[in-house]
């Protein structure tokens, strides 16, 4: 009940995340296309004399520039620090992280689970590691009073995304080899699924045939 629970808010909060950040950067896209273009228009309705599209003009400008985006880009980028934490655990979650395995899937028996877990034991001191020290940052950082240029928010908030977002890789990690030692599994993205890769299973089909 826990990890279907804790596996839907991390499905979520990612999903929040991109889309909160796309539609951000869609729209600050927009309005600095529409400042130019009102822009644009003052320019040519001085230039050619005309008194009624330059007064509108001059008014869809001043109402386009009243809008403020200027933290839009810092927004952007905290969002992207945040899903791109917490998108690092959802990979390991279901096997599409990162990782050099071309020598143990050549391994078999005790040897390859020996590598196996000690590249999984590897990623699970990493990530405490980057806990401890991304807790002692935040920790300092609170103290500091430190506030963001743009939004004026406390930056110990938009920091607290490493000690969170490795916490939870790290739980992914010990789950994963959790996993391993009791049945022998390793989660594995279906390469199927993605447009011109070829699962190893399907190769190796093919050379018998």
């Amino acid at each position: 009940m826990f990890l279907r629970i804790l596996d839907r808010l991390e499905e979520t909060l990612i999903s929040v995340l991109m889309a909160l950040a796309v539609v951000l950067i869609f729209v600050a896209v927009v309005h600095r296309f529409s400042i130019g273009l009102a822009a644009d228009m003052v320019g040519f309705a001085r230039s050619h004399d005309m008194p009624a599209l330059l007064d509108a003009a001059r008014s869809a400008f001043k109402s386009i520039n009243a809008v403020r985006l200027t933290w839009a880009q810092e927004t952007c980028i905290y969002l992207f620090v945040w899903m791109a934490k917490f998108g690092a655990a959802y990979g390991v979650r279901i096997g599409i992280h990162v990782g050099v395995d071309i020598l143990a899937t050549r391994l078999t028996g005790t040897l390859r689970t020996v590598v196996t877990t000690i590249a999984m034991s590897g990623g699970i001191l990493f990530t405490g590691i980057l806990v401890w020290i991304g807790t002692d940052f935040v920790y300092h950082v609170y103290h500091g009073g430190q506030i963001s240029p743009d939004l004026e928010i406390p930056m110990w908030i938009v920091y607290l995304a490493v000690p969170l977002g490795s916490a939870l890789m790290c739980f992914r990690f010990i789950q994963a080899l959790w996993l391993y030692l009791t049945t022998g599994e390793i989660a594995h993205h279906d390469v199927g699924a993605v447009d011109g890769v070829e699962d190893e299973a399907e190769v190796a089909a093919e050379g018998k045939a």
